[in-house]
């Protein structure tokens, strides 16, 4: 519990450290231009981006994941599209161009989370800031009925993650994300304290459409560890105010704190499902 509070407590301290010493490099020097965004929308299959929202946007986000598509021999379930599909609907908007706050329910487990994502540093044309860096979080409720937990306080769950992305060029961007995700009640040898880290991409084929790939890999072990890592591949469709990803993926718990902990689909085995992203945004 110690190493958690260790934790969490450079999670707080090192955004506002960060976002103190861009303010006051760029307080001395000429205001440099910022570059296009690494990635057309603020997820990228499994994962969060380092976009955030512009002040007074409101997004609406459906993220749906249909059953394994390989789910035995004999199954009769046409590619995984007649098994029951897990859901999450979320309302995101733009406080201001670096501050976003968001809303999501996920149907699995009746998950009910409060999220934000903040903007620390942005890349610049210049290359005087050659990355960017982005901290998203959420607290997350589970709704099941009081007799699945003894205590009301096992219900909750944290997700905190420093995103670095880069856009290379007008084609390629890339991400990596460490996180730190926290249960309050796990069952032993379980740990409560996750750690892992993400490596993401996008691959522009014209411009409105985009290659994707995702995958994250689980660094805290246990015993009796069967837990798989993340992995996802898709293609993008994009507009001024939708984005539309259609993918294959071994998550299904799209909560990233419940993925990295419950996931025993080995993607590379053919345990996989197909699904897809879908935002829509308002400029208010």
């Amino acid at each position: 519990m110690k190493f958690y509070k260790i934790i969490l407590a450079t999670a707080l301290v090192l955004p506002m450290a960060i976002f103190s010493q861009e303010k006051d490099s760029t307080a001395t020097k000429s205001k440099s231009k910022l570059e296009r965004p690494a990635f057309e929308g603020t997820t990228l299959i499994e994962s969060q981006t380092g976009v955030l929202l512009t002040k007074g946007t409101l997004e609406l986000t459906m993220n749906h994941r249909f059953g394994i598509v390989n789910s035995g021999p004999g199954a009769n379930d046409f590619f995984g599209l007649w098994q029951p599909a897990n859901i999450r609907l979320s309302l995101n908007y733009g406080i201001t161009d670096r501050i976003n706050v968001g809303f999501g329910t996920t149907k699995d487990n009746r998950l009910q989370d409060l999220n934000y994502k903040v903007a620390l540093l942005r890349q610049t044309r210049d290359g005087k800031m050659p990355f960017s860096v982005s901290f998203y979080g959420n607290v997350t409720y589970d709704a099941r009925p009081p007799e699945v937990f003894e205590h009301s306080t096992d219900r909750w769950s944290f997700y905190n993650q420093l995103i670095i992305t880069k856009r290379f060029n007008r084609s390629i961007s890339f991400q990596i994300a460490p996180s730190v995700s926290h249960f309050n009640y796990v069952e032993a040898p379980v740990k409560s304290d996750l750690i892992a880290v993400e490596f993401g991409g996008r691959i522009k084929v014209n411009p409105t459409s985009a290659v994707l790939f995702d995958y994250n890999q689980p660094i805290t072990t246990y015993t009796g560890d069967g837990r798989k890592p993340g992995m996802a591949l898709g293609y993008e469709f994009s507009t001024g105010s939708h984005v539309f990803q259609l993918f294959i993926t071994n998550y299904k718990g799209i909560s990233p704190q419940h993925n990295l902990l419950n996931n025993q689909y080995d993607f590379f085995e053919g345990k996989y499902l197909i699904g897809f992203n879908i935002t829509r945004l308002w400029h208010m």
